[in-house]
Formats: C-alpha cells, structure tokens, sequence
C-alpha cells in the first residue's frame, strides 16, 4: 500500500545522504560513486538521483566538480530535514521513514509534563522504520492551540516540516532524557520488541519559534537495531 505520508523520492535519497554525511559514513571530500551505479545501489534512476543530489549541492553538502564528480562537503550547521531525528542504524545512519498508527485530539493525560496552552492535544502515535527495519514507537503530543484539527492526510513523514508549512509553527530546540522503557500496549507487530519488554526510550519536550513548549513526545527504540546518538560539534 503506497505511504501517502513520503516524502518525495528525491528528497528521501538527499536526507539518506545527508545522515550518512552526519554520522561519518561519507567523509569530507570523499568522491561519491558514478551516478549511474549510485542510482543503481539505491534502486532509483539516474534522474531522481540527479535532483538529490542538486538538493545537496544547494544545501552545501556536495561539490559538483565538471568531469570529475560529486564530493562531500561535511557542515556541521547543515539544515537537514531529519536534523532533529537522533535514532540511527547500529552502524550509523539509516532512512527514517514513518507508519501513521493513529492521529486524535484529546485531552492532556495527567502524567504529561506541562506544555502548551490548550488542555487539549493532538495524539499522534507512529511506526518508525530505518532503511525499512521498524525500530521506532512514536507517541507524540501536540498542543491544540496551533491547529482546530489535523487531518491524517495532511501529514508528513517528517512531523516537523509539516509543522512549518502547515501550521506556521517552527520547532527552534528540544530537550531530550534518555533512559528505558516499557514497551506500549498498542504496538504494532512489526516492532519486535513485545509489550512489556524493557527497551530503548526517550522522552523529548520541543520549543516553538518563540520559545514556548510546542509539544512533548515519547519514543521507545530497538537497541537491536538501533541507538540514540547526539553529535557535538
């Protein structure tokens, strides 16, 4: 069933880059491989690959060199879609992309923090797979006073840049606290980790543009496929 949610194919392969580039898989001034067996590699035509590729070398992420290639340019003050997204592969990186599992307004829980100004949010609860292994339960909250409603249509993959051109709400930081969690009853079954189980978690509170508490979510991640990781530059 196509994910109505994706963000374009183009624009998926540039932030696969992109985080590969982060995490140190592709080093600054590294050639990129021949673009016709780099399309291959990743499945795509050469034409789409192009377009990623002119979308990194607009951000500052590659140098198009005439008749010698693409090559890296590392930034640590790239502005990636996925910049907020902190869960990679085991061995780095990784394609995040997302399964919508429910979308509903309700009324804060009591056991939330303190976020907001509406005693109602936006529950929003997601699947999250790297390069296509489930390996992210997403429960996220967001204030109801940014929007009367959202429908599951209009969202993206990428919550935080439906936030900006949907909404007109941009998310400026994050506080994350990582620990251990108990997975949620309603998992679905492709995350492996049953109900129950002690896993990977993170709770996140992040900030508007005007330095208000926007939304508040938890995350539970398969430390069998992958790790919290936060680069400091």
């Amino acid at each position: 069933m196509p994910n109505h949610h994706a963000l374009p194919i183009y624009l998926q392969l540039s932030e696969l880059v992109a985080r590969e580039i982060a995490a140190g898989l592709l080093l600054d001034g590294e050639r990129l491989p021949p673009e016709r067996e780099m399309a291959a590699r990743l499945g795509t035509s050469v034409g789409t690959l192009r377009k990623a590729l002119a979308e990194l070398t607009e951000r500052g992420l590659l140098e198009r060199r005439q008749g010698s290639g693409n090559y890296v340019r590392a930034r640590p003050d790239a502005q990636n879609v996925y910049a907020f997204f902190r869960i990679e592969l085991l061995g780095g990186g990784g394609l995040p992309q997302a399964r919508l599992l429910s979308l509903d307004r309700v009324a804060k829980p009591a056991d939330l923090p303190d976020f907001g100004t509406s005693p109602e949010a936006f529950r929003i609860r997601r699947l999250r797979s790297l390069n296509g292994k489930p390996c992210v339960l997403e429960e996220i909250w967001l204030d109801g006073s940014y929007a009367p409603e959202i429908a599951e249509r209009d969202l993206s993959e990428s919550l935080y840049l439906f936030y900006r051109k949907r909404l007109n709400l941009w998310i400026a930081r994050a506080e994350d606290r990582v620990g251990q969690g108990i997975v949620p009853v309603w998992a679905p079954g492709e995350y492996e980790p049953p109900t129950g189980c002690t896993t990977g978690y993170f709770e996140r509170i992040s900030f508007d543009q005007d330095n208000r508490r926007a939304e508040y979510s938890r995350n539970w991640f398969d430390t069998t496929i992958a790790t919290y990781v936060a680069r400091i530059r």
